[in-house]
């Protein structure tokens, strides 16, 4: 279970603080089990200071508070404070990175029969996906919407998410996709086939949520070969 330890500290000497906490980054390389810091300012108390540290499990941040370099950067640290920091321990119940689900959400809407849906709910108005497979960009709902068409024309097809990344306004998803060649294809005929490929995306989503932007890497070649498609060329 992750783990996240919460350091309230109030301090006239933050600039003193944030060269320390880059020592201690340094001295701790290849050492420390930190996973993740932030340090938020309190709007309304310019010397309050917040920082959130996560770790695997209670165990891992154990493991980092007893590093010899943690208990020095320490002292250190409460002598720059004008009080006595505290501390407070938190096991993470629920842990949910709201773009990723949107992401999520999103491949769960390309798979089915007929006419693509609206995507009003994941994409906004104008979006923009680049498809080095495409010569263009497909910019807008409509365009996108045809694109998803083709394929929904051609495979009974579903994703299987293998990892997701977020970071800032960017989620990115390795992915499995599965398929059965149903129908006509990039004017291949439908074969019956069932083909496989892999790829990531990475979407870019704006403050309310919606995904504004998409680049996809896959193996459409891998695709293709699979078709048959390359069977004139491999002669």
């Amino acid at each position: 279970m992750t783990f996240v330890q919460l350091i309230d500290c109030k301090t006239s000497r933050f600039d003193e603080m944030n060269r320390l906490m880059d020592t201690w980054v340094e001295e701790t390389k290849g050492k420390r089990t930190a996973t993740h810091s932030v340090i938020g300012k309190d709007r309304s108390d310019a010397s309050h200071f917040i920082e959130i540290v996560e770790f695997p499990s209670y165990e891992e941040a154990m493991r980092n508070s007893n590093l010899p370099e943690t208990d020095k950067i320490f002292r250190e640290m409460v002598a720059l404070c004008d009080e006595m920091p505290t501390f407070t321990d938190l096991d993470v119940v629920r842990d949910e990175q709201l773009y990723a689900a949107t992401a999520r959400r999103f491949f769960d809407t390309l798979p089915g029969q007929g006419d693509a849906p609206t995507f009003n709910d994941v994409l906004i108005e104008d979006y923009h996906d680049h498809d080095p497979s495409n010569p263009q960009d497909v910019i807008g709902l409509d365009a996108f919407r045809r694109e998803v068409e083709v394929w929904r024309g051609g495979f009974d097809f579903s994703f299987t998410i293998e990892d997701q990344l977020a970071q800032g306004d960017r989620v990115c998803t390795r992915w499995t996709w599965n398929g059965l060649h149903k129908g006509e294809f990039l004017g291949i005929a439908s074969t019956g086939k069932r083909v496989t490929m892999t790829g990531t995306t990475i979407h870019r989503c704006t403050a309310d949520g919606k995904i504004a932007e998409g680049w996809w890497q896959y193996d459409r070649l891998g695709l293709m070969e699979q078709l048959g498609a390359l069977d004139a060329l491999e002669k």
